[in-house]
């Protein structure tokens, strides 16, 4: 029998504690814009191999159940890439569909680490409700899954462009449900969609980063990587869409220096994004702790140019306090910006090298540390970690029949929010 994790919820601006209450995002009344973080009862780690996929790192998930789960990150040492790098301590921690690694995630992307902990985050009251998730394709793939399999209600918002990601082995549960922003919209667009949604009874938001299972499922690969090397990595590389993923792995190195068995340094976060979509690359690169003006329909654009579809969030969590420009201070970070170009040539020799193919967001990931090398920003002794945040995705499709996901209605940006919540209030769970 699972005994749901003990844990108090913690302001990152205030230092405030209190304890959980139902599907906490943030504290009411506080002065400036905050993440909130979960402090564990347990300071030391103990990775249960009896527990399925990545609850086996339950200790520092903020869950109340444990659902059929078959998939967690992977983490093992290069040996091909590190080598054409000139790296003697290069890890690859990856979250995908590889079987002869042990990775079998079933939609080929890290964002079911946030699924399968923000899913087993729901109480016994939300079981009737409906949770809202917007997405520029791979959380809502995630999500889409996880739900299906666990009979529980969601209601997808994605923008109509990026529907080709919504495919499946089988067909879904008819819990799962889709609503799209028209052709040329964005992420920013399908987020509108989704917070139109939650203003409706029984509707209410996953909550992106500021939900601390979101950070702390995907915190599950620098857990992976550190307990795997025994050691906190020296770099973790990672391409961030919102950076929550580059958030996580700091939180979670926080946690291992208190654990004080995996040493007690930061290791450094190098992310990237998909050039010309770099609204976070561009602030970090001013030193600005808020984001710069970014003219919308030149945003759309910009999106809808990358390789990367899913690193195009217009809004990230990247000035709030304990956000991503935190993150980077405290870890003396770098920010690097990537072509489409440098993306392919990336994902080709990771493959060739590797041997198994990666997503867009993860070859921009590895194109950075390509970068870092020829800067000789990083060591060849220095211990690497690159979060591989989805690859697989040929090897799974492989002789499969594919389910896509078809949207229930695709809206026009300009739509009356009050025809959006009457269609909404028509779906049939």
């Amino acid at each position: 029998m699972f005994k749901p994790t003990e844990y108090q919820i913690k302001s990152v601006a205030t230092g405030n504690v209190c304890e959980d209450s139902l599907w906490l995002l943030d504290f009411k009344g506080e002065e400036k814009p905050s993440l909130i973080r979960a402090i564990y009862a347990k300071k030391q780690l103990e990775v249960k191999e009896d527990h399925e996929g990545l609850y086996c790192y339950s200790d520092w998930l903020p869950i109340k159940k444990i659902l059929k789960c078959d998939s967690k990150p992977v983490t093992y040492k290069s040996e091909l890439l590190a080598s054409k790098l000139g790296l003697n301590n290069l890890y690859i921690t990856f979250s995908g569909y590889y079987p002869e690694r042990g990775a079998m995630m079933r939609t080929c992307s890290f964002k079911e680490t946030e699924a399968y902990s923000i899913c087993a985050r729901l109480s016994e009251e939300q079981k009737n409700d409906v949770i809202v998730v917007s997405s520029a394709g791979n959380t809502a793939r995630a999500f889409a899954q996880v739900c299906s399999d666990n009979n529980i209600k969601l209601l997808l918002t994605v923008p109509e462009d990026n529907i080709d990601a919504l495919w499946f082995e089988d067909k879904l549960n008819p819990c799962v449900k889709l609503i799209c922003s028209a052709s040329g919209s964005d992420y920013f667009d399908a987020i509108n969609l989704g917070n139109i949604a939650c203003e409706l009874d029984g509707y209410f938001a996953e909550g992106g980063a500021k939900n601390i299972a979101r950070r702390d499922g995907m915190g599950t690969t620098m857990l992976s990587a550190t307990t795997f090397i025994g050691r906190i990595p020296d770099y973790y590389f990672q391409a961030v869409g919102s950076g929550t993923g580059a958030i996580a792995a700091w939180e979670a190195n926080l946690r291992f220096i208190e654990d004080g068995r995996y040493g007690s340094h930061k290791a450094r976060i190098f992310v990237s994004q998909n050039k010309p979509f770099t609204p976070m690359y561009d602030a970090w690169k001013q030193d600005s702790r808020e984001m710069l003006p970014y003219d919308t329909d030149k945003a759309r654009v910009d999106a809808n140019a990358i390789v990367a579809k899913v690193l195009s969030n217009r809004k990230p969590p990247y000035s709030l306090v304990g956000g991503l420009y935190d993150t980077l201070k405290d870890t003396d970070g770098e920010f690097f910006a990537i072509s489409n170009e440098e993306a392919e040539m990336a994902a080709a020799m990771f493959e060739e090298l590797e041997g198994i193919d990666i997503n867009p967001a993860a070859a921009v990931a590895t194109a950075s540390l390509i970068q870092a090398v020829e800067g000789n920003l990083v060591g060849k002794d220095d211990v690497i970690m690159l979060n591989i945040t989805g690859g697989g995705e040929k090897r799974f499709k492989e002789n499969k029949d594919l389910f896509y996901l078809k949207p229930e209605k695709v809206f026009d940006v300009d739509t009356d929010k009050e025809e959006i919540k009457d269609f909404i209030r028509s779906l049939k769970y």
